[in-house]
């Protein structure tokens, strides 16, 4: 049986480098972050983030490792995410899903579909999981 949660979190840690900046197109970027989680998950995410950045757009490729409880069940898991969007258009996730077989704990055998989004009504992400 799938179940959907959607779980407001907080960026508390962004410890982010330039790689490459050239001339002309976007910077390059690498970036280590601690998320907070609260709600159905409780726990914490550890990040690393690459990122393009420019004038007409940009994206980010990660993976995450999430260390908490998940509806009553502790454990870790791993999430990879990205997106990419131009500069007039609202970031889409290209991409989100936890990776098979990357559960502990009573999260083993934890799959799934992640979204993540940022708006006017905050930072959440809704997961579609089966376990």
């Amino acid at each position: 049986m799938q179940t959907t949660i959607t779980v407001p979190f907080e960026i508390d840690t962004w410890d982010e480098a330039t790689y490459d900046e050239p001339a002309a197109g976007p910077k390059l970027t690498s970036a280590t972050l601690v998320k907070r989680y609260r709600g159905p998950l409780e726990g914490a995410g550890q990040a690393r983030v690459l990122t393009a950045q420019g004038d007409g757009g940009r994206g980010y490729v990660a993976s995450e490792r999430v260390s908490g409880t998940l509806e009553g069940r502790t454990g870790t898991f791993v999430i990879q995410h990205g997106a990419a969007g131009a500069a007039d258009e609202p970031e889409e996730v290209a991409l989100g899903v936890i990776v098979g077989g990357s559960g502990t704990g009573e999260l083993e055998g934890l799959r799934g579909e992640v979204a993540f989004r940022h708006d006017d009504d905050g930072a959440r992400v809704t997961i579609s999981y089966t376990l």
